[in-house]
């Protein structure tokens, strides 16, 4: 006689907590790096916060969606954060403006995606990219405060780009586009309020 031990399946994580626990990630990642970057500086949150900050974020995030479109590869997405977030940081060693290696970048990939046969996808992720990054670019040159609200605005207005994929869970997988939907509306809402009482 043959006795036969069964086991229960794997508990899965129900899709709720898995966006509260996404959503809860990018969050804190938003209050880590915004008071990080300020701390780089030897500065508190309020004086060290600069439109760099959300102009740094939604520049990377525009890149990990073009990455992913490009390589027809959801999960490149989340290889795109420390990739593309180094690359930010090593813009601040060059002669150029730092954020000159990440429109590079942007022109790279959306190459790569051409020649893969991604074209389509991947030209519609530059030109957001385009967009939102481009906005937030364009205020690192305006006064201190406005510049500040005017990337914050276009880091949370990201958003609204990660609630579409989400929604039709395209181009990244779905816990990016939750990631980024905490961390653009975190950051950028705690940059229009540091603008405004600053």
């Amino acid at each position: 006689m043959t006795t036969t031990t069964l086991t229960a399946p794997a508990p899965r994580v129900s899709t709720g907590t898995a966006l509260t626990l996404w959503i809860t990630v990018g969050v804190l990642s938003a209050l880590g790096m915004t008071y990080g970057l300020a701390a780089m500086h030897g500065l508190g949150i309020s004086d060290g916060t600069t439109a760099m900050t959300p102009a740094t974020s939604v520049g990377v995030a525009a890149l990990c969606y073009l990455a992913a479109a490009a390589t027809r590869t959801r999960w490149v997405a989340w290889l795109g954060v420390p990739v593309f977030s180094g690359l930010a940081f090593a813009g601040l060693m060059v002669s150029l403006p730092w954020w000159t290696l990440l429109a590079i970048a942007g022109g790279v990939l959306l190459l790569i995606g051409v020649l893969t046969g991604a074209g389509r996808i991947s030209t519609i992720q530059a030109l957001a990219m385009l967009g939102y990054f481009g906005v937030a670019v364009a205020a690192l040159y305006l006064s201190p405060r406005v510049g500040l609200t005017l990337a914050a605005l276009s880091l949370a207005a990201h958003a609204l780009w990660d609630v579409w994929h989400y929604r039709r869970d395209v181009v990244v997988i779905r816990s990016m586009a939750v990631f980024c939907i905490g961390l653009d509306l975190t950051m950028g809402g705690l940059c229009v309020a540091l603008a405004v009482i600053g």
